[in-house]
């Protein structure tokens, strides 16, 4: 079908464009989920999940063993599993307790740790780095929090699960409420369907930050969230935005936000954490439930990891020393919204993983409206040059008529 004014000319090279734009794998994984990996009680969370690719293998260890972390282990190997002393985990100094084997095949390893939740009054200024201090509540450390099992919160048919916990306040702040990361799997690249609509590949997972019904502490409260990443053997995170003009997909959100491994020539690889600048305000969200979503700069200096953490277990009691600390606060929430404080709901998305992070092509949709849009013009502009050349190379003529 032609789009119009000939612009079927530009439709196949901004299709093939648009198709290839953030897909970095091009093929799937098998993925399986393991819930507490040879220990039987659930009084504790730790999530393994293993995603095998043709000659290689990628493991998320998610735990709320102190503050919610997720390891990423890139192998080299199919065969490449996760081995956890529980005894050692479990006690005041996990240093070692979390290792993949054998040892060889790792060629990369990172961690990310949500390590807390700010609450502030955003009466004057909803930017957290102009709040003064008396604008804050105490802060919601997530290493303290009482966190529920994961038995009835894991579908291996989805590869979905769901980390739930409560505050130990004594305000009744969590009397109604709770805090979640919500993770999924991916086996191969496709987009979600709810907002944002992230865009994966099977070499990344999501996770989604959820508040529900998490009572404001005053009456126009904002949120924000601290995440702590660790880049092995001294490296470091960078950030970075992206902007498109295409709205399609995560209406009226044009940026996409990313930390990403600085490149080293020692390093066999790089992982990223990458969002939309949106959080929503509804569980089932459409464009009116948008949430402003602010990120901030990047620290890397002076960082550390808060304790505990099963970060702890994988890097060692001294990661601060031998490996790269960056932090990042996001705030959601502008200063004439009142979206939590009407609907105690707030969710932002974000995915993790290894490699390159994808790239938004353009939808078929915004192809078609370039192909029109651009085709058209080009097409007038040849077949005015086209006649004008006729014009000028026709015969001329030495008659002239008999008066």
């Amino acid at each position: 079908m032609q789009a119009g004014g000939g612009g079927w000319v530009w439709l196949p090279l901004l299709w093939l464009v648009g198709s290839r734009a953030g897909d970095p794998a091009g093929y799937k994984r098998k993925v399986s989920l393991e819930y507490n990996p040879g220990w039987n009680s659930s009084a504790v969370n730790l999530l393994h999940v293993r995603a095998v690719g043709l000659n290689d293998t990628i493991h998320y260890v998610w735990s709320t063993i102190g503050a919610p972390t997720v390891l990423l282990v890139y192998t080299r190997s199919q065969s490449s599993g996760l081995h956890v002393n529980w005894t050692r985990l479990l006690s005041p100094s996990p240093s070692g307790a979390i290792q993949v084997e054998p040892a060889g095949s790792v060629l990369y390893s990172m961690a990310v740790i949500f390590s807390k939740v700010f609450e502030y009054n955003g009466t004057k200024t909803s930017d957290l780095s102009k709040a003064n201090a008396s604008s804050f509540y105490p802060t919601y450390e997530l290493a303290n929090f009482t966190w529920d099992s994961l038995d009835g919160r894991l579908n291996e048919t989805t590869l979905t699960a769901t980390f739930q916990g409560v505050g130990t306040d004594s305000g009744g702040t969590f009397r109604n409420g709770s805090i979640s990361f919500q993770v999924t799997a991916y086996e191969e690249t496709s987009r979600d369907g709810p907002l944002p609509r992230l865009l994966h590949t099977a070499n990344s997972s999501k996770v989604d930050f959820v508040m529900r019904g998490v009572a404001p502490r005053g009456n126009r409260s904002r949120f924000a969230l601290e995440i702590v990443t660790v880049e092995e053997r001294g490296g470091q995170k960078q950030l970075e935005s992206t902007r498109s003009i295409d709205d399609e997909y995560t209406p009226t959100i044009f940026e996409m936000a990313q930390l990403v491994s600085v490149p080293r020539n020692n390093s066999a690889g790089f992982s990223f954490l990458q969002w939309k600048t949106a959080a929503y305000s509804a569980l089932q969200p459409k464009r009116e439930d948008t949430v402003h979503c602010e990120y901030y700069q990047l620290e890397t200096e002076n960082r550390t990891v808060p304790r505990p953490s099963i970060a702890h277990a994988y890097f060692g009691e001294e990661l601060e020393v031998h490996n790269g600390v960056a932090a990042i606060n996001i705030s959601f929430g502008s200063e004439d919204s009142e979206a939590y404080q009407e609907k105690s709901y707030l969710s932002w998305s974000a995915l993790i993983g290894f490699g390159e992070p994808p790239k938004d092509g353009f939808s078929p949709l915004v192809i078609a409206i370039l192909a029109v849009g651009l085709g058209t013009p080009v097409l007038l502009l040849v077949g005015g040059s086209i006649t004008v050349l006729v014009s000028r190379k026709k015969p001329y003529s030495e008659y002239e008529p008999i008066n």
